[in-house]
């Protein structure tokens, strides 16, 4: 028996010298090992809950929309949120949903497939007729990210110009946005049955992709990004003094138009209006840096905090991207030497 004990401590003393030389030995690598591969797995996770999020989860409400009948037969999806949004499942864009006898437009489906569904959803809580066609009035990714869910139902999807090229070589990070299927380069009317819905090109926004869409017997416009109501623009490719040859345009042929602007709420002529104030400030104060000589890093600076006539509006991270346009485009050119 008392060997049989001392054979026990004998052995349980071997094991915790094992334990102890392994612990010395690796044990400082081991544990930092496990804690990267549990971090790592927790981002995984993360990442993936987006599109692991189960359909039914996804509402108007935590999308940030509120659905609005502009006209009979013509909705607005009316995005709440600032930039950037708390949440990808939050859509950045207004879409549209315009209702004919015999089919259906949408316009502009958001960011991601989740939110196009929901639109699709939308559309059926509305009307049996079926989706015809979807418009994308511009291609940047949070009016065509959505693309995707039609495409895969072969519902041709509308856009103009080089906005193909620009989503296959994913420029504004538009990686992996599946492109419209069919472009217009020129005034082009569909119909939805007895429902004529006018699309138009306009210049300016967006390096010559921006289209517009009026729907006559209802007299709603769809802006895109043209206008941006009570939200600073984003210029980031934008050509402003075109931007506002084509809101004077706009402004002269729809004057009694409700305007559904790309972001913002719903409003009529004088969100165009405003939206054309805004930049003729920009280019008059751009014109003040040139006469004063100063420098972007200077501009920056000096100039950073919005005005107090626009403290009101949302995307103000979007704010410096306009002093740096409007410096390109209104101080590039060089100042004339007085002669002695």
């Amino acid at each position: 028996m008392l060997k049989k004990l001392k054979l026990k401590h004998l052995l349980a003393f071997a094991l915790a010298a094992i334990a102890a030389i392994m612990s010395m030995t690796i044990g400082q690598s081991w544990e930092p090992v496990v804690a990267q591969n549990q971090s790592q797995n927790q981002v995984q996770k993360q990442a993936q809950k987006p599109a692991e999020a189960p359909l039914q989860t996804i509402s108007l409400q935590n999308a940030g929309l509120q659905l609005q009948e502009v006209a009979q037969g013509v909705y607005a999806l009316i995005a709440s949120t600032d930039f950037p949004p708390a949440s990808p499942a939050v859509a950045i864009a207004n879409g549209g949903i315009v209702i004919g006898s015999e089919s259906v437009l949408v316009i502009d489906p958001f960011q991601t497939s989740d939110l196009a569904e929901l639109l699709i959803a939308t559309v059926k809580s509305l009307t049996d007729k079926p989706i015809k066609y979807v418009l994308n009035t511009h291609y940047h990714f949070d009016h065509t990210g959505g693309n995707v869910a039609f495409v895969k139902q072969n519902i041709p999807v509308i856009g103009r110009g080089v906005i193909r090229e620009y989503i296959q070589s994913g420029k504004n990070n538009t990686n992996g946005i599946t492109p419209p299927t069919v472009i217009v380069n020129s005034q082009t009317d569909i119909w939805l049955g007895d429902r004529q819905v006018r699309i138009e090109r306009v210049d300016g926004h967006s390096a010559g992709t921006d289209l517009v869409a009026y729907v006559p017997d209802a007299k709603v416009l769809f802006t895109g990004d043209m206008v941006f109501n009570k939200r600073i623009p984003y210029t980031g490719d934008s050509d402003i003094r075109q931007w506002q040859g084509s809101l004077y345009r706009l402004i002269a042929t729809f004057p009694e138009a409700k305007v559904v602007p790309g972001h913002g709420d719903v409003t009529d002529v004088t969100g165009l209006q405003a939206q054309q104030a805004y930049f003729s400030w920009l280019e008059r104060t751009a014109l003040e840096w040139k006469a004063q000589i100063l420098t972007k890093e200077q501009v920056l600076e000096k100039f950073a905090k919005v005005p107090d006539a626009y403290k009101d509006y949302k995307f103000k991270g979007i704010y410096p991207l306009n002093l740096e346009s409007a410096y390109e485009q209104f101080t590039r050119s060089r100042t004339i030497p007085l002669i002695p």
